[in-house]
């Protein structure tokens, strides 16, 4: 499976993780689908800085996209929640600089700084937090060795949604049980993005350098019209 692949494979999840949540609300069908989006993303960053000629422009590239889609999320994301977030394309960004600080700093300054700015992630509210930059440097880490990457990958997922329902406990055991039971399928089919993973085979495939650069921003902006009618 290409790189190019993969990529269409999360664009097709993250829209329909996205139409899922207009329509439905949380935890449908689409947005377990849409589960597998993130994690491929964040695996094709730590794969385009192994293979990227221009570490500087690959940075500036994110950086740009990681502006313009700002408005588009900010529209979208009105939609289905309040208060203020931070597209995810500036959390990958955090996680290709974390990337960045293990390959040339060193590695535990490198793991430093990826924890470092997966808590201002946490705290500025980017999309996927804390755990989208640290899964971001996890796949650079093992990129080499398939069985801890997917090991870490799970094991961090498993404690995300572990933490998302400590708040339930202090309901009962009713409203607890129904909290896992939202949160298990969600929990799953984020691993089950390692399987798409695991069948990457290193090769590019067609160009497609901007095709989650130019996705991301207008599917936003498209969803966003379209609950204007």
């Amino acid at each position: 499976m290409s790189a190019f692949v993969l990529k269409i494979i999360a664009c097709i999840s993250m829209f329909t993780d996205h139409i899922g949540y207009i329509i439905f609300g949380k935890s449908s069908y689409f947005n377990y689908i849409g589960r597998f989006a993130f994690p491929i993303f964040a695996f094709q960053i730590s794969q385009g800085y192994i293979h990227t000629r221009n570490i500087k422009e690959y940075f500036k590239r994110l950086l740009i996209f990681a502006i313009i889609s700002q408005i588009p999320f900010i529209l979208f994301r009105n939609q289905i929640a309040s208060g203020f977030a931070i597209n995810t394309i500036f959390t990958l960004l955090f996680g290709l600089i974390s990337i960045y600080s293990y390959d040339k700093i060193g590695k535990t300054c490198g793991i430093s700084v990826g924890f470092s700015l997966g808590l201002i992630a946490e705290i500025f509210k980017f999309d996927y937090g804390f755990y989208g930059v640290i899964i971001v440097l996890l796949f650079y880490i093992f990129n080499k060795n398939k069985i801890l990457l997917v090991s870490s990958f799970s094991l961090i997922t498993i404690m995300k949604y572990g933490f998302m329902l400590l708040p339930f406990i202090s309901y009962g055991n009713d409203i607890l049980l129904k909290a896992f039971e939202i949160y298990l399928p969600l929990c799953i089919f984020t691993i089950l993005a390692s399987l798409f993973i695991c069948l990457y085979n290193g090769k590019k495939g067609h160009d497609s350098k901007h095709l989650l650069y130019l996705f991301y921003p207008l599917h936003l902006l498209a969803i966003y019209v379209f609950t204007l009618f």
